[in-house]
């Protein structure tokens, strides 16, 4: 049941079916993404929190290959948009998810669950997101909706559950990613559902990338770290063939070769993290105008509410005094007659 129909032929055409995909799960601690990881991979790769007491802790790479021979890479990443994580944690993992992903990601797949109401924190971490990276990455997204057992259960269909519990900001985010959004269930049995849900999603990630010139998303961060990482390959196989050199010379060119990428990467993290912080500012300060906004409005609201109780007590006072009156008139001239 995805939101985006899939009935053009012609973008398929564009999408090279030899290069590997690579997307990546994004979403709350709790939503299902390593439990939709193994259903795209096809075996318990990553640990869920069905199915183990350990969940995610770092983001973590796994492979599978296609009956049509196609590559997928799925990168699993802990619960970044979590708000008990700090900034540091995420600035790591971000940047651990872009060196694991520097050819690029082709796909980010947003994890949301039917079992859970949309919260401010994923509203707040897409926003994240976007300041990172930039507006271009909705473009990017395909939102998966785990669950499907329970909607299944309940004769209701992707649609209906949307129709019924779909809060404005949910709205707006499935606006972005063009209504892209697939339903997953990771329970089944069911090998005919198994693999149509996952082709179902195969489809949007090829719609996306068709979409996007057949390019995957990549920014200055992904550009610098791949750089990086061809640079110590080179370096390495340069070394290799070295002439002249002992082991434990050779070693420690080796090791200076790495201290100087993990610089690189401490540089890129500190930039990550900086640039999060200010961001999580920025949105505390906008949440906080935002609260303040609705707690004057309610106040207004409240005031209004009772000077219009305050009005109707005092029309009813002045209705009863009035007939107070015209029952006094009455028999004052019944007493006359």
């Amino acid at each position: 049941m995805g939101g985006s129909s899939i009935d053009d032929d012609d973008w398929e055409l564009t999408v090279s079916t030899n290069e590997a995909r690579t997307v990546v799960l994004v979403g709350r601690t709790g939503n299902g993404k390593s439990a939709t990881g193994n259903s795209i991979l096809g075996r318990k790769a990553f640990k869920s929190r069905a199915s183990s007491s350990g969940i995610t802790s770092t983001c973590e790479l796994q492979r599978t290959v296609l009956r049509d021979g196609q590559i997928v890479n799925v990168i699993d990443t802990p619960g970044l948009f979590d708000f008990a994580v700090g900034s540091d944690f995420v600035g790591k993992e971000i940047v651990k998810c872009i060196d694991l992903a520097k050819e690029g990601i082709h796909a980010i797949l947003v994890v949301f669950s039917v079992r859970t109401r949309f919260s401010q924190e994923e509203q707040a971490a897409l926003r994240n997101l976007q300041t990172l990276f930039g507006n271009k990455i909705v473009d990017y997204m395909i939102a998966v909706f785990t669950g499907g057992d329970e909607l299944e259960d309940n004769d209701e269909t992707l649609d209906d559950y949307l129709g019924r519990e779909c809060p404005e900001p949910l709205k707006e985010i499935l606006v972005l990613c063009k209504n892209r959004y697939v339903l997953f269930d990771n329970k089944t049995k069911d090998e005919r559902k198994q693999s149509e849900q996952v082709q179902q999603l195969l489809s949007l990630v090829n719609k996306v990338i068709a979409q996007n010139g057949g390019k995957p998303y990549m920014d200055e961060l992904f550009t610098e770290l791949k750089k990086g990482a061809m640079k110590l390959h080179n370096q390495q196989i340069e070394v290799e063939s070295l002439k002249g050199y002992s082991k434990s010379e050779i070693k420690e060119l080796k090791e200076q070769m790495h201290r100087t990428y993990d610089e690189q990467l401490k540089r890129i993290t500190e930039m990550v993290e900086t640039k999060l912080k200010e961001a999580t500012t920025r949105l505390e300060q906008q949440l906080a105008e935002e609260q303040a906004a609705r707690l004057k409005a309610e106040e207004n609201a409240f005031l209004a509410q009772m000077r219009s109780d305050d009005e109707i007590r005092k029309l009813r006072e002045n209705l009863e005094m009035a007939k107070e009156e015209l029952r006094k008139r009455g028999e004052n001239r019944c007493a006359i007659l």
